[in-house]
């Protein structure tokens, strides 16, 4: 049996224009994309068509021409960072391969040129980072290394598949910027694929609109703006992250308490590997979240959002007082915090890098209910993974497919009903909706306030968007560089902002002027 992911497709980029591929998760968007350089898997066929490329067909090239294209004349920037760099080699090896590959630099220069590329993507202090490995940064500033590696050669077209996604809208604004700087001094074109029809009203040129695999619009980003005709592109065009999230009993005993906590690592240097400093990730920072509650966190990459909700969940060292249910859990072993765990979920940022390939998605929701509830049938257990795909928006005829069979907004929503399967009391919500595209942004948000409400849920939602976090925070928490510079109920935060920091990232993300 053969499924048609794209049908038809037809558009045009010429040098020095930016075109936008938009459209829900699921449409076609990255098929297309991947299909241009023939990244697709070898059990993928093109049965007609053609893609010319500087007066060459590349469904029809040898591999060693290819070869020469990829990373050369054309750039990509993958979707999901953490599952496109190589874990094993450091950043400076990855950023400067392309370069030696295709340009033929020596050590010292592509050294050089790797980091300008890294200051000029935002990475602060580049040069210590040259030796750090992926996983040791945070999801934007792997992003920014992806983009960094995809500009190396100044392509003549560079694809962007969500470029943005896990950037803070501070560097969203400046990467936006250096792609058009780029773009305008080279003649570079640009296919940019992404679901935030803000950065598309920015960048693009032209719009081409995606619907179940096929183009459903196509013209210039103005008259798509302005006058849409088809229905879909309409309906995406007026989804966007509404409403505000229902009353909680401020009075209830938090259902988790952190006082002082501080997660600091430790710097090293020399033959000995001495502790010469500290990065300190959390430095000092009280929080209470109760029933029903949201605490949204918000700050740019690498300010400590992640890392204070990890260290809240006992997933890495800390020091400070923290207690879960009324119960002090900073000092509790391993085997002590177990059975807690049900209790306490988290929906981590990457759905791809957290779900194992091994797994089909029933056996992926399942996992938690077989240590936590090992009584029940397998026939309750399959009940309960139904219900919990339909709760997520995800059709349950699809649970015995692997996570490399769905799109990157479905498998998010696998990330979240893996973590509401079990009926939590505390969800931390780690950019739950930076992969998917705005209507199922909305229906997202929809979802989690309902459980919320069903289930009287504590959240701790961390996100760089701002308007989700708008849509969905009681309480805001600004972080920057592991300290707590504002706080307060989401409306004060958002309306009457006290702190600069505050008030450049409402700016940025929300276009309102500083006052």
């Amino acid at each position: 049996m053969t499924t048609t992911a794209v049908e038809s497709a037809t558009f045009d980029i010429a040098k020095g224009e930016t075109m936008a591929l938009v459209g829900e998760s699921g449409s076609g968007k990255s098929v297309t994309a991947l299909s241009v350089m023939r990244l697709l898997p070898p059990s993928a066929i093109h049965p007609a068509g053609e893609i010319l490329f500087n007066g060459k067909d590349l469904l029809r090239v040898n591999e060693k021409e290819l070869r020469a294209v990829r990373g050369g004349e054309i750039g990509i920037i993958f979707q999901e960072p953490m599952t496109s760099l190589n874990p094993l080699h450091t950043i400076e090896r990855q950023v400067s391969e392309v370069m030696k590959v295709h340009r033929g630099l020596s050590e010292t220069a592509a050294r050089k040129r790797t980091l300008e590329l890294l200051e000029q993507v935002g990475i602060r202090d580049a040069e210590s980072r040259l030796g750090a490995f992926p996983h040791q940064l945070s999801g934007g500033q792997r992003q920014r290394v992806m983009i960094a590696m995809a500009l190396a050669n100044e392509p003549d077209l560079l694809i962007a598949d969500e470029p943005t996604t896990a950037v803070d809208v501070t560097v969203q604004a400046q990467l936006l910027a250096l792609l058009k700087d780029l773009q305008k001094r080279t003649g570079m074109a640009i296919m940019l694929i992404t679901h935030d029809l803000g950065i598309v009203r920015e960048m693009a040129d032209n719009v081409a609109v995606m619907y179940q695999g096929e183009l459903v619009e196509y013209g210039a980003a103005r008259k798509i703006f302005s006058a849409p005709e088809h229905d879909y592109t309409k309906m995406l065009l007026a989804a966007q992250p509404k409403g505000v999230p229902e009353p909680f009993d401020a009075q209830a005993p938090a259902v988790f308490h952190a006082e002082n906590l501080k997660v600091h690592f430790p710097v090293k240097a020399g033959v000995f590997r001495r502790t010469v400093d500290y990065v300190r990730a959390v430095d000092g920072i009280d929080i209470d979240v109760r029933p029903g509650q949201t605490v949204g966190v918000v700050g740019e990459s690498g300010s400590g959002k992640t890392t204070l909700g990890l260290a809240l969940l006992r997933l890495i060292q800390s020091k400070g007082a923290i207690s879960f249910d009324g119960r002090a859990i900073d000092a509790m072993t391993a085997k002590e915090l177990r059975p807690l765990r049900r209790d306490m979920q988290i929906v981590f940022q990457d759905p791809y890098g957290s779900l194992s390939p091994r797994l089909s998605i029933a056996q992926i929701i399942e996992e938690g209910l077989l240590v936590h509830f090992p009584r029940l049938t397998p026939a309750e257990r399959d009940a309960t993974v139904v219900a919990a795909m339909r709760e997520t928006g995800l059709d349950p005829g699809l649970r015995h497919r692997y996570p490399h069979e769905f799109s990157g907004g479905q498998r998010q929503r696998v990330a979240i009903a893996r973590a509401m399967v079990l009926k939590p009391k505390f969800v931390i919500l780690d950019e739950p909706t930076s992969a998917l595209d705005m209507s199922v942004q909305a229906q997202i948000i929809d979802l989690l306030r309902g459980l919320q409400q069903k289930h009287n849920l504590a959240y701790m939602f961390i996100s760089h968007d701002l308007r989700v976090v708008r849509a969905l925070s009681h309480d805001v928490i600004v972080m920057k560089n592991g300290k707590v510079v504002e706080r307060g109920p989401a409306g004060q935060i958002f309306e009457h902002p006290r702190e600069d920091y505050t008030k450049t990232l409402l700016a940025a993300a929300l276009n309102i002027e500083e006052s």
